[in-house]
């Protein structure tokens, strides 16, 4: 059953390609001449993207990453000490609503993860699903560059950070794409902007909103409404790493003809550290409970 959470987490990568005008300050710096960007057709720089976000959803651990996530949503404000294993990320939460956590919750929390790193089966079983989800994913960016028509945008507004040259495109849906499954339809009802570092290829920013009904099993199993908005950011994370760093989230979902959920959900990670070796998520569990709590 493809389920309101797979459809929300595998839709993610699309629907952060979507533009709202919103009174954002950019920076003054220079992006490339019109000379410079007459070279190359906007898809080319959209492809070249759409591989590195690739990368990004199938990494592996190889290269472990550990960082801090805050995320505020329905549930509450909670940061969470993160760790990429090559099994799968795992997280400790270390703050609620801004404050250490009470003895009793880290207990808690501490008695979770020991559970979890004692039941590899546990473990496999919530991995799997995150690996449904991670292919959801690359199948949306891997078609969007097909999905979409593209044009640069005049004047190539650069955002002030990170300060390296950006290639800004605007897009809409094509008239003439046939969604060829399910998930794909998601690329139908979008359109937007986006910002892609010169250098390296990879996406910083986006910002946007769902324009019409997006519907997945015409409507049954659910419906994303227009006029959600999204923002997205995404940093160097040291090394060849680049990882998300900023997601805010305001969408109305209508699961399975009958729940109307609306998702406001705000999620920053900060605090990126490559580490030495790649590790079990057994050891990553080791490491996380091994540090002392923030206070």
């Amino acid at each position: 059953m493809f389920t309101l959470r797979q459809c929300a987490n595998a839709l993610r990568p699309a629907l952060l390609l979507v533009f709202v005008g919103s009174g954002m300050t950019l920076h003054a710096q220079s992006g490339l001449s019109a000379e410079e960007l007459g070279k190359t057709p906007p898809r080319a720089w959209v492809e070249a993207a759409a591989a590195q976000e690739v990368k990004i959803i199938d990494d592996d651990g190889s290269f472990p990453l550990r960082y801090t996530v805050r995320k505020v949503d329905a549930k509450g404000d909670t940061t969470r000490d993160t760790i990429e294993s090559r099994d799968g990320t795992v997280a400790r939460m270390v703050q609620r609503d801004g404050r250490p956590l009470t003895p009793e919750q880290d207990a808690a929390e501490r008695q979770r993860l020991t559970d979890l790193a004692n039941d590899p089966a546990a473990f496999a079983k919530h991995h799997k699903r995150d690996n449904q989800a991670r292919g959801y994913s690359m199948q949306l960016v891997r078609e969007m560059p097909q999905a979409m028509l593209f044009a640069y945008v005049a004047g190539q507004p650069q955002w002030p950070s990170p300060l390296v040259p950006q290639v800004v495109i605007d897009f809409a849906p094509d008239p003439a794409f046939h969604p060829p499954n399910l998930v794909s339809n998601a690329l139908t009802g979008v359109a937007g902007r986006m910002w892609i570092d010169a250098q390296t290829r990879h996406l910083i920013r986006v910002e946007g909103r769902i324009l019409k009904p997006v519907d997945f099993g015409w409507g049954m199993l659910a419906r994303i409404y227009p006029g959600g908005t999204i923002e997205f950011m995404q940093d160097h994370a040291g090394g060849d790493r680049w990882a998300y760093s900023h997601l805010r989230e305001n969408l109305t979902i209508r699961e399975m003809l009958f729940k109307t959920a609306q998702q406001n959900n705000t999620m920053d990670a900060a605090e990126f550290r490559l580490l030495p070796a790649p590790m079990s998520y057994q050891q990553a569990i080791r490491q996380l409970l091994d540090t002392p709590l923030p206070r």
